[in-house]
């Protein structure tokens, strides 16, 4: 009995919420050379394309139709949104499911994740401060490309008002508002590829399987929203809504699409977090 109590005693000065800082778990992964080659990729994308419009010529309207894609020279406002459109779909999932699915899985695969649980670490602690951490760097990744967009665009091609390829524009600082709810909303719609990074995370001794299986279950669900034939089922899976955002870039905006599109997010990524907590408290912990 004795021996029992004293295995359960508290260290002096020992508090649960104390350990493994955010800025400690953020300095951790700053320095880690898959942020800055993500972070690399996503500056240089903006520059790239600059290079292609200036090799290649404005872009021009396809079979007398104008899209957003058209009008990405036309002010640095535009063409930070192209860069918005060109990357939602794909680019900017990978960001998400790397600093989500790679957070836990490297632990256990250098195996010092039963080290940190010894520190003692909290479980739930643990798995919070990487959560925060890998959300936060989603979320800088994101407000990264755009911004760097804005400036090359601003530079190339002078700052004035977005121009919307239906008619009409919007002057610079509502432009610049409308970007922000852009991000926001890409972010929002990114939770559900966030969660299910995290929760393959908790299950897996191999960053790679994490993420490279977060990635491809996105991509198996643009896949499933371009079958018609599923109907309404479609308004179920969160790629159906991840253009939604481009409502918000019009005169007069609509609210409705991203409404729907967050609440369908946020129902599946609280679901998969919920899981990986769940999970991951239960594991038993062996690298």
């Amino acid at each position: 009995m004795s021996t029992l109590a004293e295995s359960t005693e508290v260290a002096s000065g020992y508090r649960a919420g104390r350990t493994l800082p955010l800025r400690v778990e953020l300095a951790r992964q700053l320095k880690r050379r898959r942020t800055l080659v993500m972070g690399g990729i996503l500056a240089a994308l903006p520059f790239v394309l600059a290079v292609a419009f200036a090799i290649g010529g404005g872009p021009g309207g396809r079979s007398g139709r104008v899209t957003l894609m058209d009008t990405a020279t036309a002010s640095g406002a535009n063409f930070a949104a192209v860069n918005l459109f060109v990357s939602a779909g794909f680019l900017l999932v990978i960001p998400v499911a790397l600093f989500c699915g790679d957070t836990v899985a490297s632990e256990a695969s250098w195996s010092s994740l039963r080290y940190l649980l010894a520190a003692p670490v909290p479980r739930a602690r643990l798995l919070w401060s990487k959560l925060v951490v890998g959300l936060g760097l989603s979320l800088a990744a994101m407000l990264l490309l755009p911004l760097v967009a804005l400036v090359v665009g601003t530079a190339a091609y002078g700052w004035g008002p977005l121009e919307i390829p239906t008619g009409g524009a919007l002057d610079a600082g509502t432009a610049a508002q409308r970007l922000l709810v852009v991000v926001a909303y890409i972010f929002v719609s990114q939770l559900v590829t966030a969660a299910l990074a995290f929760w393959l995370s908790t299950r897996t001794d191999a960053p790679l399987g994490a993420v490279g299986g977060a990635v491809g279950l996105t991509i198996v669900g643009n896949v499933l929203d371009a079958v018609t034939a599923l109907g309404h089922w479609r308004d179920f899976l969160p790629a159906h809504w991840q253009y939604a955002w481009a409502d918000a870039v019009q005169p007069h905006p609509e609210w409705s699409g991203m409404i729907q599109g967050t609440a369908v997010s946020v129902s599946y990524a609280l679901v998969l977090f919920a899981l990986a907590f769940r999970g991951f408290a239960r594991k038993d912990v062996v690298s």
